[in-house]
């Protein structure tokens, strides 16, 4: 793996800057300790073409080995070729396993196949109109429920891909993109994903293209939401990490309608970030007050 290289492939705020080395110790001490707690040795992710999931990819690799990582790419008719051609790169870099598994079929097994101006060719199940969005959110839940399927077979926990602010502003799936058995990279904003990706040695072509979940021929993060990850990276690193209110952040530079927006997307997305509450009726309940390690004698390891 290479040390950080020079070149300016994507604005990093000042606040943003971290210790490439120390995040690259401590993912693959929490990558070795994941699976030494649940009793596995290998690992899946599904890769996209994108950043994220190419420097979970790297960061696998480096702590326990590419030989342990089967990279799934999981292409739909809506998807990039780019983004294949992407991922392909880092399965030859790494030179771990890999495999195909086009979803489209089972989409549009739901949806109906999109026709002519995105129209159906067939109803969709409730006899409304599937919008994009509302395909590309299944697309991903299909993605999630094609990687724990593989997981038994390769014998693999499924790692996650999503950011710091992909979690802070909601923008996931729930039960898609953001579900996983653990996330090396989840408390790293998207300018830090870029910067430690950028230390590993996820080629510069990756690193620097417009971030797009796929969902629809020409979508990137950035237009959907309206502003650049620098611009919102910087936003929540004052909000989130250094407890700014609100009505100190104009004086460093944010614009009241961009504070005001990013603050309702936080709390919006709230029920995404946590998991699903419990009625509390017995005096130990499972996930709350009824808790084991994850690794016990015995268990199951399918990966789900």
């Amino acid at each position: 793996m290479s040390e950080e290289r020079s070149g300016a492939l994507f604005e990093l705020p000042d606040e943003l800057r971290i210790d490439t080395t120390a995040v690259r110790r401590i993912t693959a001490e929490f990558i070795r300790a994941q699976l030494a707690q649940t009793g596995f040795e290998r690992i899946v992710l599904g890769l996209s073409g994108g950043v994220d999931s190419a420097l979970v990819a790297y960061l696998v690799a480096e702590a326990v080995g590419a030989e342990q990582l089967l990279c799934v790419l999981l292409p739909s008719a809506t998807s990039s070729p780019a983004s294949r051609t992407d991922a392909q790169d880092v399965v030859g870099r790494l030179g771990c396993a890999s495999r195909v598994v086009e979803i489209t079929a089972l989409v549009d097994g739901y949806f109906g196949a999109p026709g002519d101006g995105d129209t159906l060719a067939a109803p969709a199940p409730d006899g409304v109109e599937a919008s994009p969005l509302r395909r590309g959110n299944f697309a991903a839940r299909m993605r999630m429920a094609v990687l724990y399927d593989v997981s038994v077979t390769w014998g693999g926990l499924v790692a996650g891909t999503g950011n710091k602010t992909e979690a802070l502003l909601g923008y996931t799936t729930v039960y898609g993109d953001n579900a996983c058995a653990f996330n090396p990279i989840g408390d790293l904003y998207k300018s830090q994903v870029r910067q430690v990706a950028q230390a590993v040695g996820v080629p510069d072509a990756i690193i620097a293209k417009p971030p797009s979940a796929d969902l629809w021929p020409g979508q990137t993060d950035e237009a959907e939401v309206g502003f650049s990850y620098a611009q919102v990276d910087r936003l929540l690193y004052w909000l989130v990490e250094r407890r700014r209110s609100l009505d100190e952040l104009p004086a460093l530079g944010f614009a009241p309608d961009m504070v005001a927006r990013v603050v309702r997307m936080i709390a919006r997305g709230e029920f995404k970030r946590q998991v699903p509450p419990i009625a509390k009726i017995g005096s130990r309940t499972p996930g709350v007050d009824y808790l084991y390690p994850r690794r016990r004698p015995g268990s199951a390891r399918d990966g789900g």
